[in-house]
């Protein structure tokens, strides 16, 4: 039936792929949707996360050296070894480099992020979902320069077609199993530490449990 919603189909470490657009210190300093520090720290999340369930990832610039400047230095630390591909394309996938870095992933399920929203999150997004892909947009590991954008972005990004949600849940869904071995450095990157000490706890209630004497 046309129109017909497709059947869900999960993330999974071995369909996805993390595409990061244009989180420069330039870009950062006109973000109006959240403060530097929130999205700086989400960003970072998004990143570690996606490392530690071992998904490929694309990072990408805008003309660094001239307008807009470097990829924000924590990002950059989270990504040892990463390379970033700089550009001068608006749309990342119109550049050759970019787009031939996605395509080697072999995924067909893109977790994109990027500053502006509507423009270096939205515009490859679209192009994923006119080329056959899956493409999910991070919103709070995106930023933008007033709420006319972002409503905007969002919308046009619905209207293609594409999926949006926050980081976090992306890569829970991701994990899928809280006993994968990944799982404590999920959600250590998500800065979960709750999670950790609710199993310490567990734990240790067993051991006192296990040690205490039958009356």
């Amino acid at each position: 039936m046309k129109g017909q919603a497709q059947p869900y189909q999960p993330l999974t470490s071995e369909n996805a792929a993390l595409v990061l657009v244009d989180h420069q210190v330039g870009l950062m300093t006109g973000v109006r949707d959240y403060s530097t520090g929130e999205l700086k720290h989400n960003v970072v999340a998004l990143a570690k996360a996606a490392k530690a369930l071992k998904l490929p990832i694309v990072v990408t610039t805008t003309a660094r050296d001239s307008m807009w400047g470097p990829t924000f230095p924590e990002l950059v630390e989270a990504l040892p070894g990463i390379q970033i591909i700089d550009r001068s394309t608006v749309n990342a996938w119109d550049d050759p480099k970019v787009a031939a870095a996605i395509e080697a992933t072999g995924r067909k399920k893109l977790i994109i992020a990027g500053i502006s929203l509507e423009v270096c999150a939205a515009f490859p997004a679209i192009t994923a979902i006119g080329k056959g892909y899956d493409a999910y947009v991070a919103i709070d590991a995106s930023g933008t320069f007033s709420d006319t954008k972002r409503e905007a972005g969002l919308l046009r990004m619905q209207q293609a077609g594409v999926i949006v949600a926050d980081y976090a849940t992306l890569m829970v869904e991701i994990l899928k199993d809280n006993a994968r071995p990944e799982a404590a450095a999920v959600y250590g990157a998500l800065d979960m530490p709750w999670a950790t000490l609710v199993g310490q706890i567990s734990k240790a209630y067993g051991k006192q449990s296990a040690a205490a004497p039958m009356r």
